[in-house]
């Protein structure tokens, strides 16, 4: 089928879960987070995860083709992760700063990072569960990169060698995932943008050592950062042809907001990836109609064949009221109707 769509990871807790006047007014968080969640400790897990079929219903009602949980037992797309391994302490973080100069309290490493167990397994089963048989569904992880910039290295000689740690822990996750049923897992890696010195140096190297001998179908996701967070966008990407020689077989990218040259786009095609096509535009909380979600397609296509573009949102929706966000998952499916249909 062409133009597949899909969420690229989150979508919007309710108000009764998460006090989304707090996350609003921070950065996401790098270390745990509890004081967002609205819920007694003792009901939060039957909480969140009937929240979560909430926003699998929405996915499905709104007509999408591949499923994600919305991440909605987070408390941000990396920090379940990043504070689950061993050889880091959260109990006394480390101070990074984030991608707009903001110091963070962050992990802080202080030994060999390891992953104790698998993560997010127990989550994909329960997104498996509440698909329909044969619905393709999708799991985010945190990429190595991301990770280690957003630590304190107190134990590597240098932040790439910590970055290899992390990604030796992502490797074993992605492996059980896909072992546990996941169809598509993919990696965030929104900071191969925000440090494109680094990236440039070890970047694509520990992503593909994270997905090292893992077989299924696997994507890295980079943008400019959450909308609601990081409000002015570049027009172009500081880190994305690099990603030709990325073992990942898809990559996600944003266009909406930034109206994105798509033209950096065909040296991905040529390689074979399959483009995650951002053309929802979060900055916005107003919906789009389709004929403009169409365009926005439509500007990518000189570039990457119609058979290698998946439709999504800019970078997540986890910001966003509620509405606002259904209401552009319906712009998007309906978008991709027509452009499958010719009638746009």
């Amino acid at each position: 089928m062409l133009f597949p769509t899909s969420l690229v990871g989150s979508y919007p807790q309710p108000d009764w879960l998460i006090d989304r006047e707090k996350l609003a007014g921070r950065f996401p968080p790098r270390v745990r987070a509890r004081e967002l969640w609205r819920v007694d400790p003792q009901y939060l897990a039957e909480a969140q995860a009937d929240a979560t079929r909430l926003a699998i219903l929405d996915q499905v009602e709104a007509g999408l083709d591949i499923l994600t949980d919305g991440e909605i037992g987070r408390e941000s797309y990396s920090n379940a992760f990043a504070t689950a391994l061993d050889g880091v302490d959260v109990d006394n973080p480390g101070t990074a700063l984030d991608r707009s100069g903001h110091p963070n309290p962050v992990p802080r490493i202080v030994g060999p990072i390891s992953r104790r167990h698998a993560v997010n397994v127990e989550a994909l089963r329960f997104l498996r569960s509440q698909a329909a048989p044969g619905k393709v569904v999708k799991v985010t992880v945190p990429g190595p990169f991301t990770m280690a910039q957003q630590a304190q290295n107190d134990f590597y000689p240098t932040l790439e060698e910590a970055a290899y740690g992390y990604a030796a822990a992502v490797r074993e996750e992605v492996a059980d995932l896909f072992a546990a049923g996941a169809d598509i897992v993919q990696l965030d890696e929104p900071y191969l943008q925000a440090r494109p010195d680094p990236a440039k140096a070890f970047g694509v190297a520990v992503i593909n050592a994270a997905l090292e001998g893992i077989s299924g179908t696997t994507a890295v996701h980079l943008c400019f950062g959450y909308a609601a967070i990081i409000h002015e966008r570049p027009s172009g990407y500081s880190f994305l042809p690099e990603l030709t020689d990325c073992v990942a077989k898809q990559i996600s990218i944003e266009t909406a907001q930034s109206e994105l040259d798509c033209s950096v786009l065909a040296p991905l095609a040529s390689a074979g990836k399959t483009v995650i096509l951002g053309v929802l535009n979060l900055g916005d909380p107003s919906v789009e109609t389709t004929a403009v979600v169409a365009e926005r397609v439509r500007r990518a296509l000189p570039f990457v064949p119609a058979e290698q573009l998946v439709l999504a949102p800019d970078c997540g929706m986890k910001y966003l009221r509620r509405d606002s966000a259904f209401g552009k998952l319906q712009a998007l499916t309906s978008a991709a109707a027509e452009l499958r249909a010719g009638r746009l």
